[in-house]
């Protein structure tokens, strides 16, 4: 028996170009049906670093601040919070043109902020500020 040598010039190639043409086909598909989410975020008046705003001592803020452990306090007590909303609520119809101003710890966690946020909005202030330091 003998063995059919093949010279080297006949040697087999892989064809790519079915491959890349899948790829590329795959490519645009993902592209054409990818959706496009809108993020949706909270408006807040956050306060320049350069300059310090003056307090009109006659206009009195509600001052909600957040301790390192997530404690919420409101006029100087201790609130749960679930009754945030009742207690700016109540506060709101005292002073109407008063605003919102949060003051978190640095260690706080964002969410219990942005729950005090729609706490305040559904109370129907939509004046929330944050504080740069409490």
């Amino acid at each position: 028996m003998r063995k059919h040598i093949r010279p080297e010039s006949e040697e087999n190639k892989i064809n790519l170009t079915p491959m890349l043409d899948v790829v590329f086909i795959m490519l645009i598909f993902f592209i054409v049906t990818a959706t496009f989410v809108k993020e949706i975020g909270l408006d807040v008046n956050r306060p320049e670093d350069d300059k310090p705003q003056t307090v009109d001592p006659d206009k009195k803020s509600i001052i909600v601040r957040v301790t390192n452990r997530d404690r919420v306090i409101i006029a100087g007590r201790d609130v749960d919070i679930r009754s945030v909303r009742a207690n700016i609520e109540r506060l709101h119809a005292e002073n109407p043109e008063a605003p919102v101003i949060i003051q978190p710890h640095p260690e706080s966690r964002t969410d219990t902020m942005i729950q005090i946020m729609d706490s305040a909005r559904q109370a129907g202030v939509y004046n929330v500020s944050l504080a740069a330091s409490a």
